[in-house]
């Protein structure tokens, strides 16, 4: 059990559980809460809108999504065997799972996560957007399998990939709360700012996992370089790799204080994002900058990581935020 845990990365999907709990609880029910609309039926006034998509219709989002995740964990070992080796000392896959019983086991998650996304967009009434978990589960495979060994393209892949986790909530809850308020409501109400909050995180999450990719594979420099695989510290040099997580950690803090000053303007979210996501990412900074260990390479990885777990904690931020009129 230990050893399946330890394929399917259990922290990580325990992570995106609580992403997609947190989008659907704490940012678009509290958003959502401060929008009044006036219903046709009956004479109770305005009333805050309320989530639609039913809850077990958004268990069905979330198990298909961890499904797919899952299985993309499980494929992503069973091609990394050789490279694990080298970087880590030490696989699951051919030793503790045999390597047919771990490409079963990507069969049977990807089969399921496909099976309830397709299941889940014909229930709200877009069968077509059942593509999107097809889609994901087809690029999840060739990342694994040959995109990762490509300049670039495997670290664009997988942020994209992570950066959709927070957008697929609006976009199964929007059907929902459309179809019911085009109807009952005198007015249909205007919910883009949904969007632009579920943007804002997708965006946060696209930055944060794409840097820490780059301080991955310059942490994987040797097993990368010894089965030829073009990665960026592989194609560029480890420096021009650290030159560019550097940047990119510069960038995110940028945006996210420009972000607050041209749209928030609140204490709370200035000392939130200021100790618990500026600071971890200034300390990644000096650990790229001034660490020639593979060790302080690790830590900037799990700093990063660290990082995007107190971004996904910001809705609860917002909450607070929201419920109690703090802006």
């Amino acid at each position: 059990m230990k050893a399946f845990l330890g394929l399917i990365r259990w922290k990580n999907l325990l992570l995106i559980i609580a992403t997609m709990v947190l989008m659907r609880y704490a940012v678009i029910e509290s958003i959502i809460g401060k929008i009044n609309v006036v219903l046709i039926e009956g004479n109770t006034g305005e009333m805050p809108m309320t989530l639609q998509l039913p809850w077990y219709d958004f268990v069905f989002l979330v198990l298909a999504t961890v499904f797919i995740a899952a299985g993309g964990y499980v494929i992503n070992d069973y091609f990394d065997i050789k490279t694990d080796l080298i970087n880590r000392g030490q696989v699951i896959v051919g030793t503790k799972i045999p390597r047919r019983q771990a490409m079963m086991l990507h069969s049977v998650l990807n089969i399921a996560g496909v099976g309830l996304g397709f299941f889940l967009s014909w229930s709200i009434g877009y069968f077509w957007l059942g593509l999107l978990f097809l889609v994901v589960s087809g690029l999840l495979y060739f990342y694994s399998a040959s995109y990762k060994r490509q300049f670039l393209v495997g670290n664009l892949i997988v942020a994209l990939l992570v950066a959709t986790v927070p957008l697929l909530v609006g976009i199964f809850e929007w059907p929902a709360l459309y179809r019911f308020y085009a109807v009952k409501a005198m007015v249909v109400p205007d919910i883009g700012v949904v969007f632009w909050w579920m943007g804002g995180f997708a965006l946060f999450a696209f930055l944060t996992t794409l840097t820490r990719e780059v301080i991955k594979d310059i942490e994987d420099f040797e097993g990368d370089l010894a089965y030829g695989r073009n990665t960026i510290p592989v194609v560029t040099g480890i420096l021009t790799a650290r030159i560019i997580s550097v940047s990119m950690v510069i960038i995110t803090v940028v945006m996210l204080y420009l972000a607050w000053h041209l749209f928030l303007n609140d204490k709370i979210t200035l000392i939130y994002v200021s100790l618990a996501i500026a600071l971890p990412l200034l300390i990644t900074i000096c650990l790229l900058t001034f660490g020639h260990e593979r060790k302080q390479l690790h830590n900037a990885s799990r700093l990063m990581k660290i990082v995007m777990t107190t971004g996904i904690l910001y809705s609860v931020i917002v909450k607070i935020i929201l419920t109690w009129n703090l802006i």
